[in-house]
């Protein structure tokens, strides 16, 4: 399993946001990003392979391209990208990070 997960719910059509485009990255010593991996979000609204099983310590960030999901779904959406930025500290345990979404609004925290 990667380190690293996600799974998006559209909560204004009370279902999982399939087709969502994911991109996972790190942080580097200098404060640029660099590319660890990417994904589109399956039927059930998650990405279970997104990235390594093993992750250093670290800021990453996970960005979600919610213009093509809304697009797709013929919603007009506020946020047409989504980053959650968030600091990897313990590399044994494994990281789940959720998206609540609808078209004018977001929510994320530290699933499990």
């Amino acid at each position: 399993m990667s380190h690293v997960t996600t799974h998006v719910l559209d909560t204004a059509l009370g279902r999982p946001a399939a087709g969502v485009p994911v991109t996972l990255e790190a942080r580097a010593a200098d404060d640029t990003w660099t590319l660890v991996a990417h994904g589109t979000t399956d039927d059930d609204g998650r990405i279970s392979d997104l990235g390594p099983s093993a992750l250093p310590a670290g800021a990453h960030r996970i960005t979600f391209d919610t213009a093509t999901y809304f697009d797709a779904s013929d919603q007009r959406g506020f946020f047409p990208e989504i980053t959650v930025t968030f600091e990897l500290s313990d590399t044994a345990s494994h990281y789940h990070v959720p998206l609540l979404l609808s078209p004018y609004s977001y929510s994320t925290y530290r699933g499990s």
